[in-house]
């Protein structure tokens, strides 16, 4: 891919300033000019953040700004925090949808389901969603509301099993094999999701003991004293099945806090960050199910301007099929590409 102009750019972590507004952050190629309602100047794009302190989110909103800056035209990003808050997100999709300040939107939603109430936008612009699809049911990728016109995701239910059935294959020769699950969000419509589709592989095998299913949100330090808590009652776990890799990071340090060995438990994760794929080169880890969330921010962002353009739009762009390699990742398959280092720093 083209090297964006302001490839440096990303919100840290850490970040001092909440964009709990609109915090305008680029101007892309070409000589400038006033964006508004698809104007030949210029498109201004507003970008949706299930969080804008999550590194997945901000990763995404990376690829978003590379694609805007290799397109033959005037783009200018507004990124906007949802908090982790569905509330928030829905409000701010229903005032993107009034007027015209915005041509258009790409939005990682918080909750999918909860965000089809702000549809058909009001304004009728196009929107593209990352990760997750926007509608009542996250299993369906193509666009369910008026106004959606690509959703680059997989369906969340297939990845989680696609993950539980390698721990199944682990604990074929142990009995009981005892798993904790690792969810992001308990109540969070996509976590649910995950957890359902765990759930229904690993409770169909005798051999498996779900011992509990517990939330990370996401952070390291939250897992960390989450699995502490679960190590003083289950120190013998087998496996830590976790949706995200902040978490497993968790997981580990909480193992290796308990004088565990993190390599003789299962830990897998979700993300594909370069410390996650470095892990599981290392044998740390088993296995980590790999995302490209540059690669499908990106991918976002071409597809609404082909919207807004008039050019053949894709509704659904398959987010395992945008990265460089295979995204169920063990040491072997990682062997196979001894140079590919992951998109994204967790």
């Amino acid at each position: 891919m083209h090297q964006s102009k302001l490839r440096s750019w990303r919100l840290p972590v850490t970040a001092s300033v909440v964009l709990l507004g609109a915090t305008a952050l680029t101007a892309c190629s070409g000589d400038g000019g006033s964006a508004g309602a698809g104007s030949e100047d210029g498109y201004e794009i507003a970008v949706l953040l299930s969080s804008s302190q999550n590194g997945y989110n901000q990763a995404v909103a990376k690829g978003v700004q590379e694609m805007a800056d290799e397109l033959d035209a005037d783009i200018n990003l507004t990124l906007l925090d949802g908090q982790f808050n569905a509330d928030t997100q829905l409000s701010q999709m229903e005032t993107a949808g009034v007027g015209d300040k915005y041509d258009g939107v790409v939005v990682v939603p918080f909750d999918g389901p909860a965000l089809a109430a702000a549809f058909p936008l009001g304004n009728g612009i196009p929107v593209t969603s990352v990760l997750n699809p926007i509608g009542p049911d996250l299993s369906e990728m193509e666009p369910q509301v008026e106004g959606v016109v690509s959703t680059v995701a997989v369906p969340a239910g297939e990845a989680a099993a696609k993950q539980a059935e390698d721990v199944v294959t682990y604990c074929a020769d142990l009995d009981p094999c005892k798993v904790v699950l690792l969810v992001g969000q308990l109540n969070a419509p996509l976590d649910v999701t995950r957890e359902e589709s765990y759930r229904e592989v690993l409770e169909a095998e005798d051999n498996i003991e779900i011992v509990t299913t517990v939330e990370g949100n996401y952070d390291p330090d939250q897992s960390a004293t989450t699995i502490t808590n679960v190590l003083q009652s289950t120190p013998d776990v087998n496996v830590i099945l976790s949706n995200a890799d902040q978490q497993t990071k968790g997981a580990q340090i909480a193992l290796e806090d308990a004088g565990i060995d993190p390599s003789t438990v299962y830990l897998t994760g979700g993300g594909g960050t370069t410390e996650s794929i470095q892990n599981v080169r290392d044998g740390i880890w088993k296995a980590d199910y790999i995302n490209f969330p540059v690669s499908m921010g990106a991918a976002a962002m071409e597809q609404l301007y082909n919207a807004l353009t008039g050019a053949d739009v894709e509704s659904y762009v398959n987010a395992d099929e945008v990265g460089e390699i295979e995204p169920y990742a063990t040491k072997e398959t990682l062997d196979e590409t001894p140079d590919y280092v992951g998109e994204w720093e967790g």
